[in-house]
């Protein structure tokens, strides 16, 4: 993502929230820090400043220079720490986590049982929410537990941790081999693009038919048909096979909406897939289609449910105006679309800080196309 300013910590002050900014400086409160500690100043300082300037800082006597570094560095820490503890950041990854080190701290003060408990209950919720990485993580301390403690019937629970052990990493494997794969299509098709002939084309299918790894449909959870998808979508834009990018976008998007639990979980994932589904959409020219594809994304994203940070945000202005700009474009309505420019100009400058510069400057070359197509010409 782009960064205008180049120092980490003003750039993570400058992104907070005027209710994340009043949290923080309660959190600090709270710590019993007074009110004239140096971190506290220097995060008052950074917040009054428009651009980063580290002599003005030095100047403000708040800090020696020796000591900014490491000043610097604790004000970040204690930032995320509040950001942490902020309830909209409360996901069910983040709570999950906790869980899992509230039960390593147990373990360690010798609280084996207790420990066990928390791993048992927090466990189901980490498989109930495909969370794997995370749920192997858990068996692993439990096996740890289990094989230092004699604490139940030993035999079949070693058989039992084993098997789920077992399973977990034969799922995360698969998980790991299809997302190494989609991640390397991505690549390809930024480095390479679109295949120019039969000899870029075959090989890439060589590629891909030998990295794709052997598995049962069956046994495909939300994660593992997730990435799949994700695979052959890319793949399928690499061959320009823009059918199939929509039937693999289809998939994408229907295991979100057959399970609506996972959009609130991956909302992320949620917002890309509807994305890439409406770009091939686009590039079938399938417009009626399209329509209701947006208009159901936009309904989604508008609940107030719709999990809510500054990332989704930019993503859901991005991939929500874009694509309204290709249904105008798509069912030539363009002096209807008017309206868009001063939307999107006002959410560039918002969103700026994350995002690419690529995706401004499609941005704008869209806008220049619907002038174009107006007789504009000027304007464009």
């Amino acid at each position: 993502m782009t960064n205008v300013h180049k120092d980490a910590l003003f750039v993570l002050v400058k992104s907070l929230s005027k209710s994340e900014k009043r949290q923080f400086k309660l959190y600090v409160g709270r710590l019993g820090v007074n009110t004239d500690a140096k971190f506290l100043a220097l995060f008052n300082l950074l917040d009054k400043m428009k651009a980063y300037n580290e002599k003005v800082i030095l100047e403000s006597g708040i800090v020696k220079k020796t000591q900014l570094s490491n000043l610097k560095a604790h004000l970040y820490k204690q930032i995320l720490v509040s950001l942490r503890l902020n309830p909209v950041n409360q996901n069910i990854r983040v709570q999950i986590r906790e869980q899992l080190d509230f039960a390593t701290i147990l373990y360690q003060k010798g609280l084996y049982k207790q420990s066990l408990k928390i791993l048992d209950k927090v466990k189901a919720v980490a498989i109930d929410n495909e969370e794997k990485n995370i749920a192997y993580e858990i068996v692993e301390l439990e096996k740890v537990i289990e094989t230092q403690y004699i604490t139940r019937s030993i035999p079949d629970r070693a058989d039992e941790l084993a098997i789920q052990a077992k399973k977990l990493a034969d799922q995360n494997a698969l998980t790991s081999h299809l997302s190494n794969l989609s991640l390397q299509l991505y690549g390809m098709m930024l480095k390479l693009g679109y295949v120019r002939n039969d000899g870029d084309f075959q090989k890439v299918e060589r590629f891909f038919k030998m990295h794709m790894p052997e598995y049962k449909p069956e046994d495909l959870g939300f994660r593992e048909k997730l990435w799949l998808y994700k695979a052959h979508l890319w793949y399928s834009f690499l061959i320009q096979d823009f059918l199939s990018c929509y039937k693999f976008a289809s998939k994408w998007v229907d295991i979100f909406n057959e399970n609506e639990r996972m959009i609130y979980l991956n909302p992320v994932f949620y917002l890309k897939g509807n994305h890439y589904l409406l770009e091939s959409l686009f590039f079938v020219k399938y417009s009626s289609q399209f329509r209701i594809t947006l208009e159901k994304m936009e309904e989604i994203v508008g609940r107030k449910s719709f999990p809510k940070n500054d990332n989704i945000a930019s993503l859901i202005f991005l991939y929500v105006n874009s694509n309204k700009l290709n249904m105008h474009f798509m069912e030539g309505t363009f002096e209807k679309a008017l309206y868009l420019v001063k939307i999107i100009e006002y959410g560039i400058n918002k969103h700026r800080d994350r995002i690419d510069e690529h995706h401004i400057m499609v941005l704008y070359y869209k806008i220049s196309c619907l002038y174009f197509s107006i007789g504009d010409n000027k304007t464009c």
